[in-house]
């Protein structure tokens, strides 16, 4: 692991490693959110994969959580094998459940993933998409299809 965390280091054209890391809770609870060489390159490639033609379809998306680290997965409840904790996820902000609906489809139609869902967030519309990229070969993205949780 780097000794010096570049937090401005872009990982695809238009995401940079900080934007992968913040984290509200993180912050708030002094967790230090800080992902390995490895974890970086799983970042990357989800950013080149699958965000990066994201954004160019959608304009500027909002990521809520990139990669965890163990004490912040668990801190959020994330699930205990999470691909977060592995840089190899990322849940994007929606305003509203049609522009999520557009993503997905988008997503579906155009993208290698390995899971890709569709989450409601509150009473308000607003929801996420939770989806994953797998670099490693033996690990193939598997194209994990659409759930929609709590729709």
């Amino acid at each position: 692991m780097k000794n010096r965390v570049d937090y401005n280091e872009k990982l695809a054209e238009h995401f940079t490693l900080g934007e992968m890391v913040r984290s509200a809770t993180a912050r708030r609870l002094n967790i230090r959110n800080v992902p390995n060489e490895a974890h970086v390159e799983c970042l990357r490639a989800l950013c080149q994969q699958v965000l990066e033609p994201l954004r160019r379809r959608f304009g500027v998306i909002r990521i809520t959580s990139g990669y965890r680290c163990p004490a912040l997965n668990e801190a959020v409840g994330g699930v205990k094998n999470s691909q977060h904790m592995r840089g190899e996820a990322a849940d994007i902000h929606c305003g509203s459940i049609d522009e999520a609906r557009k993503m997905v489809v988008f997503m579906r139609e155009n993208l290698v993933f390995d899971q890709l869902l569709l989450e409601r967030i509150m009473g308000n519309g607003c929801c996420w998409i939770h989806v994953s990229y797998v670099v490693e070969t033996e690990r193939r993205c598997n194209r994990q299809m659409v759930r929609f949780v709590s729709i």
